[in-house]
């Protein structure tokens, strides 16, 4: 019965979670769910020897 309400307890916690995300993109306090995810390869690049000097 306790895995149960484990689970049960993960997926609420999850679906509000999502509900969440959306009502925040939605008043446009977040956006990664329309932009999608950024081309790390178009990033700059930050060399380890460039930032210890």
């Amino acid at each position: 019965m306790e895995i149960v309400i484990a689970l049960a307890f993960a997926a609420a916690v999850l679906f509000g979670a999502d509900r969440l995300m959306l009502w925040l993109e939605s008043h446009g306090h977040v956006n990664w769910r329309r932009k999608g995810r950024r081309d790390l390869g178009r990033e700059p690049r930050a060399e380890l020897d460039k930032l210890l000097s």
